[in-house]
């Protein structure tokens, strides 16, 4: 590709979104997807019904927008290819890390039950999936979307282009408590869609939800910091997090008990491996790549 399609925008829009860095992304991504959810929260219809549904998925792809839109204007084209190289390149994850991304939720959820049934928290700490929900097919596609298409639509925006900005500014501890703020507000309003949660075992209260968003964010920054900044460790983490929580996931009066689990596991990362950088006392965060620097 000629330098010329190399380089980011020089008009007026690329040099606002320059100069809005790194907080252009949160208005675009919390602008675009309330603009269409408001519609929904006041209609008193089915999330699911038309026009709801449409509303819904034009809203939810905010994040994926709004990463796509910067990285263009202020890094042109290059800035695409490099978060689909990050998004494809299977080599960014190590052997070891593909490891903690696949058994690391089964291991949580499975500790944290036994450590439930330990304390009394309850006597049926795990609720596991119906065969009738496996074998319904809008249930089924419903699972799929909830576990993979979601998080690939949040994650290239969210941690592939807004997370490096605030790492360039800010330690990974920093950038992390940001990042999952404002991707708990983002989700809000999903306690407010009628019928949202119908097909899931996952029914939400903001009070344990939202603070656990932010610390699940910390734990994906060590993922993705350890990973050189691969999109698709992240995409996966965030896939098999969701779909543990459908095959085997917790009953109701587990969720004040989990909150505790993600904060003993965010306090564990941050005191071993350093709140600068998540990688490791000492050593540095990764940083975006330009044609002169490689992470």
């Amino acid at each position: 590709m000629s330098g010329e399609h190399r380089r980011p925008p020089a008009g007026r829009l690329g040099r606002v979104a320059r100069a809005a860095t790194p907080w252009g992304f949160p208005i675009i991504y919390l602008g675009w997807a309330f603009l269409f959810w408001a519609p929904i929260v006041v209609s008193n219809e089915s999330v699911w019904s038309f026009p709801n549904v449409g509303l819904f998925l034009m809203g939810g792809l905010s994040p994926l927008f709004a990463g796509l839109l910067l990285a263009w204007l202020t890094r042109g084209w290059e800035g695409i290819s490099d978060l689909g190289t990050r998004l494809s390149e299977v080599g960014r994850i190590d052997p070891a890390w593909g490891v903690v991304i696949v058994l690391y939720w089964p291991l949580f959820n499975l500790l944290l039950a036994g450590g439930a049934l330990l304390v009394g928290v309850t006597g049926e700490p795990l609720e596991f999936i119906s065969t009738d929900r496996l074998f319904n097919p809008v249930a089924l596609f419903s699972l799929v979307a909830f576990a993979f298409i979601f998080p690939l639509v949040e994650e290239v925006g969210l941690r592939g282009y807004w997370l490096d900005r605030l790492q360039e500014r800010r330690s990974a501890l920093v950038a992390g408590v940001i990042n999952g703020t404002v991707w708990a507000i983002w989700h809000a309003p999903f306690v407010l869609f009628p019928g949202y949660y119908a097909n899931t075992t996952f029914e939400p209260e903001l009070s344990w939800w939202l603070p656990m968003l932010v610390l699940n964010t910390i734990i994906l920054v060590w993922v993705y910091n350890n990973t050189r900044r691969s999109i698709l460790a992240v995409l996966l983490f965030h896939a098999f997090g969701n779909m543990t929580g459908e095959l085997v996931g917790f009953t109701p009066e587990m969720y004040p008990f989990i909150l505790s689990g993600y904060a003993l596991v965010a306090v564990v990362l941050v005191a071993g491996w350093s709140p600068d950088s998540l990688r490791g006392w000492g050593v540095r965060s990764p940083l975006a790549e330009t044609p002169n620097r490689r992470s």
